[in-house]
């Protein structure tokens, strides 16, 4: 039988190592994120124009690369800052669902709605993040890792099994999978949330004592 890695809670959601930002960078790189959402939220993915970013958050152009060598790493990096955001909102005010699938679906929705309040964001961020590449692995990395973090945070897990992480990445893919069809027209929010919840179950098929 092959050994399995168990991974806790402390592995997920949090930055990978890299090189600490002084005061003063980590300042900047605020503002940075902060014009990229305040344009996007106007406008949209083409609303995000590197020069009017750079000119909005008072940096050199040169510098604003140095940070984010492309718009897509900047928008992708945008959303785990609003996940981030959101994640600390959802701490202050815990889903009260019963069961664990019941407060993931209650978060997600909770989710979903904060993002349907700002559509041009939302549309701007997941646009970047589908046409992500390689290159943006590691920004694309930290919004998974925020996701899981989320989701685990909802279901008051510390150590996670593999099999409990196997679900919260199928709920992960189906939260991302519904926000695209809403945003492109093709799913009502009723329907997001019937699929929200469906797979939610998901967690009580990985409850200690169900069988496979």
């Amino acid at each position: 039988m092959a050994n399995v890695t168990k991974v806790t809670r402390a592995d997920i959601g949090t930055r990978p190592e890299a090189p600490a930002l002084t005061e003063r960078q980590e300042a900047r790189r605020r503002r940075i994120l902060h014009a990229s959402a305040r344009l996007a939220s106007r406008g949209g993915f083409d609303a995000v124009q590197m020069r009017e970013v750079a000119e909005t958050s008072q940096v050199a152009l040169g510098t604003l690369y140095r940070y984010f060598p492309s718009k897509i790493h900047l928008l992708v990096a945008t959303m785990q800052d609003q996940l981030e955001h959101m994640h600390g909102t959802l701490r202050k005010k815990p889903p009260a669902g019963d069961t664990a699938a019941e407060r993931v679906a209650q978060t997600l929705m909770r989710a979903f709605r904060a993002l349907q309040r700002e559509p041009h964001l939302a549309d701007a961020m997941v646009r970047a993040l589908t046409f992500a590449d390689r290159s943006v692995s590691p920004e694309v990395d930290q919004v998974s890792r925020q996701t899981t973090a989320i989701i685990l945070d909802a279901m008051d897990l510390q150590d996670p099994t593999p099999q409990q992480l196997s679900a919260v990445r199928v709920i992960e893919h189906t939260w991302h999978s519904a926000l695209i069809t809403w945003l492109s027209g093709r799913a009502s929010i009723a329907q997001v949330k019937i699929d929200i919840e469906t797979v939610c179950r998901l967690i009580d098929l990985t409850e200690p004592g169900v069988q496979e």
